[in-house]
């Protein structure tokens, strides 16, 4: 649920991907940028923040499956040395 102060009259939401990269692996999450008439467009909701902040810990931990639940998950693997 995402509660505001106040509602700007131009809001957008535009659907993206943010990558997070922690250690040997990376994510793809989906989210949604709020995108309206204030200085600090675009943002995340809290929602898609802490998602975010989740699967970081988790792939920092590396816990594969539960950073997977909110998007693809792959492992880097180094072409050179």
């Amino acid at each position: 649920m995402v509660v505001r102060l106040f509602e700007a009259e131009n809001t957008m939401i535009r659907k993206t991907i943010k990558l997070i990269h922690e250690g040997r692996y990376a994510a793809e999450i989906p989210v949604e940028l709020i995108e309206d008439d204030t200085g600090w467009s675009p943002y995340l909701s809290l929602e898609d923040a802490k998602t975010l902040d989740a699967v970081r810990l988790a792939l920092r931990k590396g816990e594969i499956a539960e950073a997977a639940k909110h998007g693809r998950v792959f492992e880097l693997t180094p072409i050179s040395a």
